[in-house]
């Protein structure tokens, strides 16, 4: 039966003076029309209209991005994060994927059923599902790891999304996948069981005895597909839930601890989360800076120190240290501007992650997976508008540690009281990082010596810093934190460091 249908964009709220495309539907058949607008005008009060001129038709979806959009991704916060370079990106995670059904987010996106967010607020589209995240993982050249639902999820339905992704056409999943327009597996190789299953908050909770039962029986469906997949384990270190778990309360048995005893010959990585910073985690609406550096490094310490008080003790481990993936951290306030846990970051929390980056080096040896939660607006690293995108003040610290921090971290035991000093340098000896993060209002300087080594008279520094302790980026306006660069330094009469500040020294030796 055919119907006409006229879809409008306007540049005025009553929504005329617009450009209007007609499109002609023949029967009953799902039918996709794209379709080009060219903006004429800046305006915050467009308007997009669909009117049915003849006949009766059903809508499925409607979709309107940006020409320059990279598979319905926008390209300036793309660029961003291929700035950013991270090397692994978690997805779904969180609360979310308790009551996250994959299957939802394949095939045809247009037709991909919308459903309410169990965890959170709002609809959740589907829009963005396995296909697509893999395709943003190529995008910035990243490795993915992929959070199965042990919530409400099933061991065959955690078997099967291992099928979609890295099984061939002999199984049901593989299938799925090379119809959808994959032909080769996505070789997804870290998978994380779960996420905080120990809280009574998570969607499908249960108490510890009974977890550790569903976790063996999803992982060996997931191994029987995939026998290589690194697995992370739901982990909560100190963790008793008391009010909802008579049974691991009346034996005084940490999740951890239980999960480690039960369940350590099916996982590779056990993981913890942390958040730190202002209200909802305290009731202190800000600490003085030279106390709030330190809330991300002090998290990091106390959970690295319990792994190794409480490890040797569980003899399932037979003396072998279990990896942790830190696969949740992040600075986390309670003001938001920007959607939903949209957190504003200032020099502040700039200066602490650098402390908390510190701390996770000196912890490397145990903490061998870290993911900073999250990436963009939701307690991100970027910050978005409707048309602009720019780095917080974390961001900035990310993308220049990232860049610049060399893997073979350097022991320091010299105590520089409230600065946080870290080194690190490359495995073939040639580049020394020398990292001081300064959070007092003083310039600071001191000697910098290496008993045997010949230090050259110059480097290059990187100085992150702004005009006062609340300074902040906002997208669309000029950073009042940054990184600046300064070449041929002079660092033979010692390390200067401003005032609230970080710096981070590269040394060619």
């Amino acid at each position: 039966k055919r119907s006409v249908v006229r879809v409008t964009l306007a540049t005025d709220p009553d929504g005329t003076g617009g450009q209007s495309i007609d499109f002609i539907t023949n029967g009953s058949e799902y039918q996709k029309s794209p379709y080009t607008f060219k903006s004429i005008a800046d305006t915050k009060s467009a308007t997009l209209s669909i009117e049915v001129i003849k006949g009766e038709v059903c809508i499925g979806t409607l979709s309107l991005m940006p020409a320059d959009n990279i598979k319905g991704m926008r390209a300036d916060t793309i660029a961003l994060l291929r700035e950013l370079n991270s090397p692994i990106y978690r997805w779904p995670g969180g609360n979310f994927v308790s009551g996250y059904n994959w299957r939802d987010g394949i095939g045809e996106r247009d037709q991909r059923p919308p459903r309410k967010n169990p965890a959170w607020t709002g609809v959740e589209h589907n829009d963005f599902g396995t296909d697509e995240f893999i395709e943003f993982c190529r995008q910035i050249n990243t490795e993915p790891t992929i959070a199965v639902n042990t919530g409400f999820g099933d061991d065959y339905t955690a078997a099967q999304w291992v099928e979609y992704c890295n099984s061939g056409s002999d199984t049901v999943g593989g299938n799925w996948r090379i119809k959808n327009g994959n032909r080769d597996p996505f070789k997804v190789k870290y998978w994380c069981i779960g996420n905080e299953m120990w809280g009574a908050w998570q969607l499908g909770f249960m108490q510890l005895h009974h977890y550790v039962q569903k976790n063996n029986l999803i992982v060996d469906a997931m191994r029987a597909v995939d026998p290589d997949l690194e697995l992370i384990a739901v982990g909560a270190v100190n963790q008793v839930n008391r009010n909802h778990d008579p049974v691991a309360a009346k034996a005084d048995r940490l999740w951890s601890v239980g999960m480690l005893e039960d369940c350590s010959n099916h996982m590779t990585f056990l993981s913890e989360h942390f958040y730190a910073g202002r209200k909802p985690w305290t009731k202190n609406t800000e600490l003085p800076t030279v106390k709030h550096v330190n809330l991300l490094k002090d998290q990091i310490r106390r959970i690295s120190n319990e792994h190794r008080r409480l490890q040797p003790t569980i003899k399932q481990l037979a003396g072998r240290t279990m990896p942790i993936a830190m696969d949740e951290w992040n600075y986390w306030h309670g003001d938001y501007h920007y959607g939903e846990l949209g957190c504003v970051y200032d020099l502040k929390d700039a200066l602490g992650m650098v402390a908390g980056l510190h701390e996770f080096y000196r912890q490397s040896d145990l903490i061998q997976i870290a993911n900073y939660a999250q990436t963009v607006n939701v307690i991100g690293c970027v910050k978005t508008t409707k048309t602009k995108a720019e780095f917080a003040t974390t961001g900035i610290v990310l993308k220049l540690y990232r860049s610049e921090w060399q893997r073979i971290p350097i022991l320091i035991v010299d105590d520089f009281g409230d600065l946080d000093v870290s080194s690190s340098r490359s495995d073939d000896g040639k580049i020394l990082t020398i990292s001081v993060m300064n959070p007092t209002d003083d310039d600071t300087n001191f000697d910098l010596s290496v008993p045997g080594v010949d230090l050259p008279e110059k480097a290059t520094r990187w100085i992150i810093t702004g005009s006062h302790h609340r300074a902040k980026n906002v997208p669309g306006q000029v950073r009042q934190v940054d990184a600046s660069e300064e070449s041929s330094v002079d660092i033979s009469s010692g390390l200067s460091v401003p005032a609230l500040s970080s710096v981070l020294y590269r040394v060619e030796l």
